[in-house]
């Protein structure tokens, strides 16, 4: 488990134009042919190391199913690290690391997530990110942005529906041509 204080991070890869699902589900977009000489060279060393820092991911159900069907060509990405998938559906879980919620998210913040992690990460959907933002119980937004314009698909965030302040904490350029953005949610 990571020290310091408890935090909820919203993490998001878009392309340029804010889309972070394509209507087909594809994710062949992640993959780039860019280039940026300055960039940053990330290792997969380096991958690990951070991944090992999140004691908890949450994510809905969408995104559930999509990394479900996605395992089946690339494994399961979030490991054993303890996962909570937000529906109120009955969806089938094959490890033991994956529990399903489905209730208040002011509850599940502080009574379930709190107590028992410190760094959590919200890894997907776009109408979670917007519940977590609404109700105040996200800390940072780290999105990384893909360079391509897809056009169509799922935006990020459409119609938020309120105004939100962020202080920039970091920005990466990847040699890849990524650019991770990392924001503070400021809250008033």
């Amino acid at each position: 488990m990571t020290t310091g204080a408890f935090k909820v991070t919203i993490h998001m890869v878009s392309s340029l134009d804010g889309i972070i699902a394509k209507k087909d589900n594809s994710v062949s977009w992640f993959e780039t042919s860019g280039h940026y000489e300055k960039g940053v060279e990330i290792t997969q060393q380096d991958a690990d190391e951070f991944l090992k820092t999140i004691d908890c991911y949450v994510m809905g159900a969408r995104t559930y199913e999509h990394a479900l069907e996605l395992s089946k060509s690339y494994g399961w990405v979030y490991g054993d690290v303890p996962t909570i998938v937000l529906t109120h559906r009955k969806l089938p879980v094959d490890r033991q690391n994956i529990e399903m919620y489905s209730g208040d998210l002011n509850q599940l913040v502080n009574e379930r997530l709190k107590p028992n992690y410190k760094n959590v990460w919200l890894a997907g959907g776009a109408i979670l990110a917007k519940d977590f933002i609404r109700l105040k119980l996200a800390d940072e937004i780290r999105l990384s942005v893909m360079p391509v314009i897809l056009g169509e698909g799922t935006l990020l965030f459409d119609y938020i529906g309120q105004e939100q302040a962020l202080h920039l904490k970091d920005v990466t350029a990847y040699k890849s041509g990524m650019v991770e953005l990392w924001y503070e949610i400021l809250k008033e």
